[in-house]
């Protein structure tokens, strides 16, 4: 399955779904703080989101490391040049100690071997394993002191590794992008946290950018509490957007592109330890491809569908 020099891109969940089950005490912009955390903290925990009341004590194994199990269905995503549809599993961590934010998740794709046809999994010579960690370190606390400048209230070291492992070695993504990270102070109901990313390459699926620095990932994560309800539930708005640049994977190959962008749009109805998400994503370039390039992974000719919309619905417990 080969297009050009390069192979079927990644399954780049990301950039989560995850966060679609997120959700619960502190979701979004990305990391969440320990424990169901405050509506101003950062929004970089993928999974802040207050409760309409504050879980009781002991109601999750940790008081500040937080996890969920959730089952996702996803439609239509385009992180590569043919969408996908997948039915799979996914653990999803959080929680701040400290001076670390911690976020992250690991997927088991193609969990009961439902999906269309370019959608390969752990039962059928696919990835047995997609995962996502974005972990950040607080500069503010190694340094014992505030480095607030205007709205800007936290710095951080920011990290997010991205790694999909593949039946070998030419179907492997392995992506650390690291940089500087801060949270925004929007003096509103809006959380707000940044992140600009320098992108190491290593396994790409075979493509020309391997094993090298190409290009840069700018961040932006926000959350908006909605409602509370009497039966104990809230809901809440969600919501990132990547914007790739700086690639080089276009210089030698027509149908990649310098830039891509994925937004990110999620809905996330959670109680105590239930959630349930729906998730919009919008892509344009997806995983840096050219929308309608001409194509052929071994199978005949197509066109890339990189640009357009991708949905997911789940179904999560929080413990």
């Amino acid at each position: 399955m080969h297009v050009s020099s390069c192979r079927r891109p990644a399954r780049a969940r990301t950039v989560a779904v995850s966060l679609l089950l997120a959700g619960v005490t502190g979701f979004l912009s990305h990391g969440v703080l320990a424990q169901p955390a405050p509506a101003d903290e950062s929004a970089q925990g993928e999974t802040l989101s207050p409760e309409a009341s504050p879980p009781k004590k002991g109601a999750y194994l940790s008081d500040w490391y937080n996890q969920d199990l959730t089952l996702i269905g996803s439609k239509d995503i385009s992180f590569g040049p043919q969408p996908a549809d997948d039915i799979y599993l996914e653990y999803e961590y959080f929680g701040r100690k400290g001076p670390f934010e911690l976020y992250g998740y690991i997927d088991i794709p193609k969990i009961f071997n439902i999906g269309n046809s370019h959608d390969k999994g752990v039962w059928d010579h696919g990835s047995p394993v997609f995962m996502e960690h974005e972990p950040r370190i607080s500069i503010d606390y190694l340094a014992g002191r505030s480095l607030a400048i205007g709205p800007f209230k936290e710095w951080y070291v920011a990290f997010d590794w991205i790694y999909d492992h593949g039946s070998n070695s030419a179907n492997r993504a392995n992506t650390l992008y690291s940089g500087l990270g801060t949270d925004i102070d929007t003096r509103s109901r809006v959380n707000l946290s940044a992140n600009l990313y320098g992108r190491y390459q290593w396994e790409n699926y075979g493509a020309s950018n391997e094993y090298s620095w190409d290009g840069y990932r700018a961040q932006l994560k926000y959350i908006v509490p909605i409602s509370s309800f009497s039966n104990g539930a809230s809901l809440t708005y969600i919501g990132f957007t990547n914007f790739d640049f700086g690639s080089d994977l276009h210089k030698d190959n027509p149908a990649r592109t310098a830039n891509a962008t994925v937004a990110t749009n999620v809905l996330l109805y959670s109680f105590t330890h239930l959630r349930f998400t729906l998730v919009g994503r919008y892509f344009h370039n997806g995983g840096n491809w050219e929308d309608g390039s001409e194509l052929n992974f071994g199978d005949g000719n197509f066109r890339a569908r990189s640009n357009g919309w991708g949905y997911y619905a789940g179904i999560g417990y929080q413990f």
